[in-house]
């Protein structure tokens, strides 16, 4: 094995008033407060890029919390109030106000999202949407679900958009619990910048900057510069979580017509997974290392090219064109309790993982998108395609380690030999062809619809036996959905949806369906959102391993039925408010030989909360504008496995920060995570125990122009 380290609106304010405070009733009884407010530190304005790749300045997603547009719901940029189904954004200056540095941290305070259920495991995001994986997107094209995946760089994103449930028909092949899309930072047609420094705990010492300007006079081509620079530990000893992040792109405008944006990321990490666990029924310091020093790592490199086209051929016919191709390498080894003995000793067993992975992706898609009006009918039509090439070359390793004592713990180093237990090349080839129709009656009526069927082509060899697997797959999925303006401020709908997700060679793919109803209430007064959704969504051809045969069959069907309540608003230009409450009543319906019928599935709790409440104070001329906020989320209790024998309890964590506004444009702020440093099992009850992670400080001062 060779693995390196590498006027007078006070009626509409008691009406979201009103409804926040029934959201929050549904809620464990805490009433908390969110970070600072953007009129503390400058934002960057911003340009929204809608998945497609089409721009679109709709959104201000640097002064509100609260956004109006979205592409999550199809490849359509859309009001949020006219599309069928549950959509989350969290932008811009949501992101900055709490501070959120991982993928993560940005979801965590989103209905119907639960995160960090690996605790101090920090091998990959994760995350989880209505009881099931997630699949995630860069500006509309698909990175893949997150867990084995490649950890994203939150700062490189403009907007991070939630869509619940099943989507394949707008996206492509997926898990029906729903989606994440990312949407870059592209250059602007403007001169903008900020410089950030951050100190905090665990020695963690970063800077960052984002600026950008015109390269010509005539506003033809702009520049954008967007880079980040770590060094930390992490909680745990013998640790590091070290980053360097560097984006650039440029932006040509020959006409008004035309925009073509080509945008170069180059992403390196060097971290340690975890700390190998905790003994089982211990209770140490999050700053215990279980595993070997020499051994720990976690790494990633990873470039990426994208380009992004868009052009208005007139009379309502526009092109756009979306294009990535990234080249990652990772690598990554574990010591870790595998065993807590019950016997009395004290001596753990190990054992050594290790794996390296080198992928590459070229993936495009291209849409042609028509508007039309007939009489009283709005029409929207898009007809697309898509294709997706993609490799890997997989190998990992297993083994044996010397046990440890945890009273008094030696590290004996790294493997010597460690043996390859799976070495295989994969190739995944994918078409598809999409249409996607919006209809509009009398400004009341909105019919949304979409077919697509995607060819897969998987070829796999397992390197180590020199056998080779191939399948090829055509799959339809559709999705159908009605909204009604019962007035401009208020859409009840309801929707049908289907999802698809990729196979392993030989079985059916996984499949999903989702029916949901929901309303949302956007007033005039003030910017405000206001979301309530019941759904029932069902996955089947669910992939296990059958313990007689130790081959894998789809014998598993998934139910999960739920309530999604959700709320953002700025009440006053002093308070705003972020609010969520989720329930999921999830059933085993099918488990095969495995006998859990009627389970829980694991990693699944029955109810998740939270809530953020923001207020600025202005200055007074002897002090500069200060801001506090306050944020609680709540997780229910969730077992570990699907036979339901092991699990955890509920737990509710505070988060806080404080800004205050040195100068004009220079500001100081300060976050704190877990506030409190209440500690948890995250995931556990087999070989270790993981905690949830301890209380993180940091202060950052920022500079903007």
């Amino acid at each position: 094995m060779n693995i390196k380290k590498t006027g007078d609106n006070r009626h509409y304010r008691n009406v979201v008033l009103l409804g926040c405070t029934a959201l929050v009733a549904l809620t464990p009884s805490f009433v908390l407060a969110q970070q600072a407010d953007a009129g503390s530190t400058t934002v960057l304005e911003t340009i929204t890029v809608d998945g497609s790749g089409a721009v679109a300045a709709y959104d201000d997603d640097a002064k509100t919390i609260v956004a109006r547009k979205t592409s999550g719901g199809s490849k359509m940029a859309t009001d949020i109030l006219d599309t069928p189904a549950s959509v989350s954004v969290i932008t811009a200056k949501e992101i900055q106000q709490r501070g959120a540095e991982s993928v993560e941290e940005v979801l965590q305070y989103t209905a119907g999202v639960t995160t960090d259920f690996y605790g101090s495991d920090d091998r990959y995001d994760f995350f989880k949407i209505r009881g099931f994986d997630a699949t995630t997107y860069r500006d509309g094209l698909v990175l893949g679900r997150p867990f084995g995946g490649v950890r994203e760089e939150a700062y490189a994103f403009e907007r991070v958009e939630v869509l619940k449930g099943a989507s394949s028909s707008a996206f492509g092949v997926s898990d029906p619990g729903g989606s994440v899309n990312y949407v870059t930072k592209r250059p602007r047609s403007e001169k903008f910048g900020e410089a950030y420094v951050t100190g905090g705990s665990f020695d963690r010492k970063e800077f960052g900057f984002d600026f950008g300007d015109n390269l010509t006079e005539d506003d033809t081509l702009s520049y954008r510069f967007t880079g980040k620079l770590r060094d930390a530990d992490a909680e745990y000893d013998h640790s590091r979580d070290d980053e360097k992040f560097f984006m650039g792109g440029l932006t040509w405008r020959p006409t008004d017509a035309t925009s073509l944006s080509i945008v170069y990321d180059h992403l390196n990490k060097d971290g340690v997974p975890g700390s190998g666990g905790h003994p089982v029924g211990t209770d140490f310091d999050r700053d215990r290392f279980f595993g070997e020093p020499d051994y720990n790592f976690r790494g990633t490199n990873r470039n990426t090219v994208s380009v992004l086209l868009d052009h208005d051929f007139g009379s309502g016919l526009t092109f756009s064109s979306n294009a990535r191709y990234s080249n990652t390498d990772t690598d990554f080894g574990y010591a870790y309790i595998s065993a807590t003995p019950t016997d009395g000793s004290t001596t753990a067993s190990r054992a050594f993982f290790g794996n390296e992975t080198s992928s590459r992706q070229f993936i495009i898609d291209a849409h042609l998108q028509y508007e039309a009006s007939f009489d009283n009918v709005e029409s929207r039509s898009l007809f697309g395609v898509e294709y997706n090439n993609f490799s890997e070359d997989d190998d990992t390793y297993w083994g044996p380690a010397p046990g440890i004592d945890w009273t008094n713990p030696v590290y004996t180093g790294g493997p010597v030999g460690l043996p390859l237990i799976a070495s295989t090349k994969s190739d995944q080839k994918t078409k598809a062809l999409y249409v996607q129709q919006d209809l509009t009656f009398a400004d009341k009526f909105i019919v949304s619809a979409g077919l697509r069927n995607d060819w897969l082509d998987i070829r796999e060899t397992d390197r180590l036996t020199g056998t080779r697997s191939e399948g090829d797959y055509s799959e339809l999925t559709k999705r159908i959905g009605l909204t009604y303006r019962l007035t401009h401020e208020i859409a009840p709908y309801v929707s049908y949806a289907e999802s698809v997700a990729a196979p392993s060679l030989g079985l059916e793919p996984e499949r999903g369906e989702q029916y949901e109803l929901g309303v949302k209430y956007q007033p005039d007064a003030f910017p405000a959102l206001l979301t309530a959704s019941i759904y029932d969504l069902t996955k089947n051809n669910i992939t296990r391993t059958n313990p007689a045969t130790n081959l894998r069959e789809t014998i598993g069907e998934v139910r999960v039925r739920g309530l999604d309540l959700e709320a953002k608003a700025e009440i006053t230009s002093n308070w705003s408010l972020t609010a969520a409450y989720s329930y999921l009543d999830a059933e085993i319906v099918e488990n095969g030989t495995d006998g859990n019928e009627g389970n829980r599935p694991y990693h699944v709790p029955k109810h998740i909360a939270s809530v953020w409440v923001n207020y600025a104070l202005e200055g007074d001329g002897k002090r500069g504008d200060m801001t506090f906020g306050l944020g609680g989320r709540y997780t229910g209790s969730y077992y570990f496995n699907d036979a339901n024998t092991v699990k955890t309890g509920s737990n509710f964590l505070v988060d806080a920060a404080f800004t205050y506004k040195v100068f004009e444009n220079t500001a100081l702020q300060v976050n704190v995570s877990n506030l409190f440093d209440r500690k948890h099992i995250d995931y556990g009850g087999f070989g270790a125990d993981f905690y949830n992670p301890g209380r993180a400080i940091s202060a950052t001062l920022r500079q903007t122009w």
